[in-house]
């Protein structure tokens, strides 16, 4: 009984976002509206799935915002079968350079991304020099990165496993994690993390890179908080916005993190 409390969420105790003042019905009609008055994107976009994802939610969020925009230029790139986060940087790369190539020795075409969960993490990393200056690897310039729930300064449930060097990176703390948010320092693009209360796999705290706040929403009663973000009608709209260059309903930087 006492591990429900910390996956499923219970909006009957859980507070609203200041900064986040919208519900599912409001989120739902502006999507609605969006549809049938769809708008360009200011740029190309990448969609980036997440852990164990066999190409799943990608494909169903090109879908998604495809009909809010009528643009064409959205691609996806899968990281399930990665075995390290420089195998998920090459699969980005290579997802943006196939859809939208360029010529340029060093970076791919600028996208703004979208990543889900993991996706999140693997896109900071695709946008961050290389680590080993002896090893040039091109980059991934993002000009907007908004991640849905994903672990950027580590996940809680990466702490209690560690059977590659690929799930260690992926502790709260890790040389890798304090590594990238160092190389943060030079980072230009601008970043949108969403979260929902009670995220069990992740971790609220996580969800943003250090010096960052979480864009945090109150989860649905009787939902896993994880996997009710990567289709919470909220953050969708919120994000569709964005890239619609319309007023958003969240005001950045967010209310700090609620302690429940």
């Amino acid at each position: 009984m006492t591990i429900l409390p910390a996956i499923l969420g219970c909006a009957a105790n859980q507070p609203t976002n200041p900064s986040f003042p919208v519900n599912a019905q409001e989120a739902q009609r502006a999507l609605a509206y969006m549809s049938a008055h769809p708008h360009r994107l200011e740029r190309p976009l990448l969609i980036v799935g997440g852990f164990m994802d066999p190409n799943v939610s990608p494909p169903i969020y090109k879908w998604q915002f495809h009909r809010l925009t009528n643009d064409d230029r959205i691609a996806t790139a899968s990281i399930a079968l990665c075995g390290s986060f420089d195998e998920c940087r090459a699969d980005l790369i290579e997802a943006v350079d196939r859809a939208f190539p360029n010529d340029d020795p060093d970076f791919t075409t600028e996208v703004d991304v979208i990543g889900a969960s993991l996706g999140g993490l693997a896109a900071r990393y695709a946008a961050a020099p290389p680590t080993d200056p002896a090893k040039p690897q091109r980059r991934l310039p993002i000009a907007r990165l908004f991640s849905i729930a994903s672990p950027h300064a580590g996940a809680t449930l990466a702490a209690s496993f560690g059977f590659t060097k690929y799930h260690r990176d992926m502790k709260p703390g890790s040389e890798f994690l304090h590594a990238l948010a160092e190389s943060d320092e030079d980072a230009t693009y601008q970043i949108y993390p969403y979260v929902l209360l009670g995220d069990g796999i992740v971790g609220d705290q996580y969800a943003a890179p250090p010096h960052h706040s979480p864009i945090w929403l109150p989860t649905p009663p009787l939902q896993l908080a994880h996997v009710a973000a990567m289709s919470d009608p909220r953050i969708l709209a919120d994000i569709a916005k964005r890239l619609r260059g319309e007023h958003p309903f969240s005001t950045t930087p967010s209310s700090r993190l609620p302690n429940l």
